[in-house]
């Protein structure tokens, strides 16, 4: 190759020619495929799966307990991986695996084997949504004024894959309906649209690693280094508000769908609900961007929680359709953007070489919290209270981080 032509694809584009919203929303398909279906999807396929295989809900709520044990793993490994290798490889091959751990949920029956699966599932989920966590708060540096906006973007595609999921299981459960394990078959095509997004996913994973290997260049270009390290106890408060808010979030997701399921509401219904709860994730891009930009304390953190609070209690409260709708088109709307605004948080307060460690240090009290609200929640659920107590103790969950939150500083 000419040198000419290898500078060239070593130097990223100017910025007026990147194309930032479409590198963003290709970057989105690993939100979709790390949380949208990997996690998510099972919220649509407890129900039949329960009535199939004779679980409990402590049982069921254990399965997304044992998807955030992974997660955290995942976690945990995040930061000794970006030493080593690049965050586009950890991207591409933790959407790789997150996909073969989809197909692999079809094939077992065993509640120790399906759970080990859920596990293996948290860990890659973990390492595509760090990593294009990452990827998307650097291409927001590059344009200051909508980087609030991209970040949306990203992990507005969580919602894309919530749509799919709501969309794809019911036709999938009906066509399989009256075959054995007909749950299974839905596992199997959502991992078929798992590799169709991590296909997709190839192009902005090239054009944004041109831009890493320009970052080295351009660092010594701009003059002496920031020289401002992560530290957790600057962050104490804002951690200790994502803990809160991923313990309770999770059994909103986890529970919901089998919750309406109880209340009576048809599959047509359920389906409509879910699909309105992911619109809403996509949605929320341009609702909280502005948020997202102004604050760099924890209040965009304690407000998101606290309506995310009402969101999760509402279902506990009352069965009535339209403030079931209500409470969906919320929480939609609002619990991805709690997401952003902790990579926000971090990307106000640190410089571009810490954004690694403090993305990672989220993500682990993320994991954490999840790893306890699924397992509480259904051992509330198989109480006297049901899942509606459940519920309750999610919202409760969520107020506790609002108000931890709160207290978090700008550094």
């Amino acid at each position: 190759m000419p040198r000419s032509t290898l500078t060239a694809a070593l130097t990223p584009e100017p910025p007026e020619r990147t194309p930032f919203v479409r590198l963003a929303l290709a970057l989105s398909l690993g939100a979709a495929v790390s949380l949208g279906i990997t996690r998510f999807a099972y919220g649509l396929l407890l129900p039949p799966m329960r009535d199939d295989l004779g679980w409990s809900y402590t049982l069921a709520g254990a399965m997304n307990t044992a998807n955030a044990v992974g997660y955290l793993i995942g976690a945990l490994a995040m930061s000794w991986l970006l030493r080593r290798t690049s965050p586009t490889r950890v991207l591409m091959a933790g959407a790789l695996f997150a996909t073969l751990f989809m197909a692999a949920s079809g094939f077992f029956t065993s509640a120790w084997a399906l759970m080990g699966q859920r596990a293996l599932a948290g860990v890659a989920s973990a390492l595509v949504f760090s990593t294009g966590g990452l990827l998307a708060a650097r291409l927001g540096a590059r344009q200051p004024a909508r980087s609030g906006f991209l970040l949306g973007l990203y992990y507005g595609g969580t919602g894309l894959g919530i749509v799919a999921s709501a969309l794809v299981v019911p036709l999938v459960l009906q066509a399989a309906r009256g075959q054995a394990h007909a749950w299974a078959w839905a596992w199997w095509v959502l991992a078929l649209v798992c590799a169709l997004a991590t296909a997709l996913m190839v192009w902005p994973a090239q054009v944004l690693a041109r831009h890493e290997a320009a970052t080295p260049a351009q660092a010594a270009a701009a003059g002496p280094p920031d020289r401002r390290v992560f530290h957790l106890r600057d962050f104490a408060f804002g951690l200790l508000g994502y803990a809160g808010f991923g313990v309770g979030y999770i059994g909103y997701m986890t529970f919901v769908v089998a919750l309406l399921r109880e209340q009576g509401a048809s599959p047509g219904a359920v389906t409509a609900f879910y699909a309105l709860l992911g619109l809403a994730v996509v949605a929320s891009s341009r609702i909280w961007a502005g948020l997202l930009d102004r604050h760099r304390n924890g209040l965009a953190l304690a407000l998101l929680n606290a309506l995310l609070g009402v969101a999760a209690i509402l279902p506990a409260l009352t069965s009535a359709w339209p403030l079931i709708m209500v409470s969906g088109l919320l929480f939609g709307g609002v619990f991805l953007s709690v997401v952003a605004s902790t990579t926000a948080l971090v990307r106000h307060n640190l410089p571009p070489s810490q954004w690694a460690a403090g993305i990672s240090a989220f993500t682990v009290v993320f994991a954490a919290g999840q790893i306890v609200g699924p397992t509480v929640v259904g051992l509330i659920a198989d109480g006297a209270g049901g899942l509606a107590r459940g519920l309750v103790f999610s919202a409760v969950a969520l107020w506790a981080g609002a108000a931890l939150a709160w207290r978090q500083r700008a550094l």
